[in-house]
């Protein structure tokens, strides 16, 4: 009696060891950050994304893998210790530019599971092959840049091109993580003096640059002042042109109606123009008249028969308008 006792209690004490076992181990929970695989007998099955309290088979039946879903950061060329303090990795981020220059680069990559079974189960460290591969990846790129655009303007360009590549090799590798982004944390030169001279290059070029502009600037200020001072003197021209032109036909009209009434009483007419030319020429001259004889008749001038004449015209317009009245 004994004996059976001793197995009985034997027998309920692994039973509430192993009903103990699958109550423990039948439920778990996934907060909203986060994701799991439930592996039965080493088998992946579904990924498991609702938060909340979920069931399964006790162990060694099923067993739950949980993994975050949040964006995780790979420093390459650095890394944060326990102080805080930021510790160089000099010797994982000396390269080779395409032009046989050394610099330094560090960088960032961010990335988060996507396929949690693969990311699981396709490789032993997933961590360590993306480690691998932005290595490999911003290598490629550095290698077929030159310093210049390493050190300058095209960082984003190298940043643009080092996430295509990785994201080509992580793909091909199919570890059940994605790529969102590369960033550039610093690209140097590793020795003080080269950096100092190559800052030194980069001043002198930019000055050239600022001086060329400058240079170009000016250039287009006086081409536009010298523009409008061409454009101001056309237009001087060409109106000068018609006036002239203008004038020349006024003239042509006088002349051709000098014409007319030329033609008509030549004599009389001829005797006009010289008199009022000859006025025109010697305005304060005294007009005399010569006779055929050689004597010399005095004619009263034209200077002073001007006035009467024009008061006297003045008396008949008064005259004709008062009778108008």
């Amino acid at each position: 009696m004994s004996v059976k006792r001793t197995l009985m209690m034997v027998g309920l004490g692994i039973f509430g060891i192993v009903a103990l076992i699958a109550v423990f181990t039948s439920w778990y929970t996934v907060d909203e950050s986060e994701q799991a695989v439930v592996i039965t007998f080493g088998r992946a099955d579904d990924t498991v994304t609702e938060p909340g309290l979920h069931f399964k088979l006790p162990w060694p039946v099923q067993s739950v893998e949980v993994l975050s879903k949040e964006t995780f950061s790979l420093q390459f060329g650095y890394k944060q210790n326990k102080k805080g303090e930021l510790e160089a990795y000099d010797a994982e981020t000396k390269m080779i530019t395409g032009d046989e220059n050394i610099v330094l680069t560090d960088l960032v990559v961010q990335w988060k599971i996507t396929e949690p079974n693969k990311y699981l189960f396709n490789s032993q460290d997933p961590e360590k092959i993306l480690h691998s591969a932005t290595s490999s990846a911003i290598r490629s790129i550095i290698g077929s840049s030159k310093v210049d655009a390493a050190l300058t303007e095209g960082k984003a360009d190298i940043e643009a091109k080092s996430r295509d590549l990785l994201v080509t090799l992580i793909e091909k590798y199919d570890i059940g993580i994605s790529v969102l982004g590369v960033k550039l944390q610093d690209v140097e030169l590793p020795n003080a003096d080269v950096r100092a001279a190559f800052t030194a290059v980069t001043d002198a070029r930019e000055m050239k640059n600022t001086k060329i502009n400058e240079a170009e600037k000016y250039a287009n200020q006086r081409t536009n002042e010298a523009n409008g001072e061409k454009d101001a003197i056309i237009s001087k021209a060409q109106g000068e042109k018609t006036a002239r032109i203008e004038q020349a036909q006024g003239d042509v009209a006088v002349f051709n109606k000098m014409y007319e009434q030329y033609k008509g009483n030549q004599q009389i007419t001829r005797e006009r123009l010289i008199l009022e030319t000859l006025e025109n020429v010697l305005p304060k001259a005294q007009i005399y008249i010569m006779n055929d004889d050689g004597s010399t008749m005095k004619y009263l001038p034209l200077q002073a028969l001007q006035p009467v004449e024009q008061k006297q015209e003045q008396k008949q317009e008064e005259k004709k308008e008062g009778s108008g009245n």
